[in-house]
C-alpha cells in the first residue's frame, strides 16, 4: 500500500469516526444541554491556552475572523466565556473561559470519554498504547505540515 492508497483508506475511516463518535457518545440527560462543536473546540483551546483574542484565534485555526466573532458571540451570550483585558498588557480584548464555561466543558468531555472508553474496554494494554501513540503522531504530522500546532 502506498501513501495514496494509505491516504484514501483513512479519509474514509476519519468520516466514519465522525459519524460514530455521535453515536457512542451517552445522550444527556433531559435538559442538559449538549455544546456545539465549535464550542467545544474553542472552550478547548481556552481551557489549554488560557484567554485568546479574535486574531489568536484566527492564526489558531485558520478560518475567518468573522467565523470568531459569531462563535465567541454566541459563547459570550450562553455565559461560556467573558471579555478580558490581555494578561500581558496588549491592547486586544481577550476571552476568557467561565466557571459555567469550564464546568459545561468537563461535562461534554466525560459524555464523549465515556463513549470511547466503552469501544476501547476490551482492547489489550499494548494495542491501545500504539493506537493512542499513532493517533497522537498523525496529529503532530498534520499540525507540522498546516503550521497550526494544538497545545498539549
Amino acid at each position: 500500500m502506498d501513501a495514496e492508497q494509505a491516504g484514501a483508506r483513512i479519509e474514509r475511516e476519519l468520516l466514519i469516526l465522525t459519524r460514530q463518535r455521535e453515536l457512542t457518545t451517552p445522550r444527556p440527560a433531559l435538559g442538559d444541554d449538549r455544546l456545539e462543536r465549535s464550542a467545544y473546540v474553542l472552550l478547548t483551546r481556552l481551557d489549554i491556552q488560557g484567554p485568546m483574542s479574535i486574531a489568536d484565534f484566527v492564526e489558531a485555526f485558520g478560518l475567518a475572523a468573522s467565523t470568531f466573532n459569531r462563535q465567541t458571540a454566541a459563547l459570550l451570550k450562553d455565559g461560556l466565556v467573558e471579555r478580558t483585558l490581555d494578561p500581558n498588557g496588549g491592547i486586544a480584548r481577550k476571552f476568557r473561559i467561565t466557571r459555567k464555561g469550564a464546568e459545561r466543558l468537563a461535562a461534554e468531555r466525560g459524555r464523549l470519554t465515556t463513549g470511547v472508553a466503552k469501544v476501547l474496554a476490551d482492547w489489550p494494554s499494548e494495542r491501545l498504547e500504539r493506537f493512542v501513540a499513532d493517533l497522537e503522531q498523525f496529529n503532530m504530522d498534520v499540525e507540522r505540515l498546516s503550521g497550526r500546532i494544538w497545545p498539549r
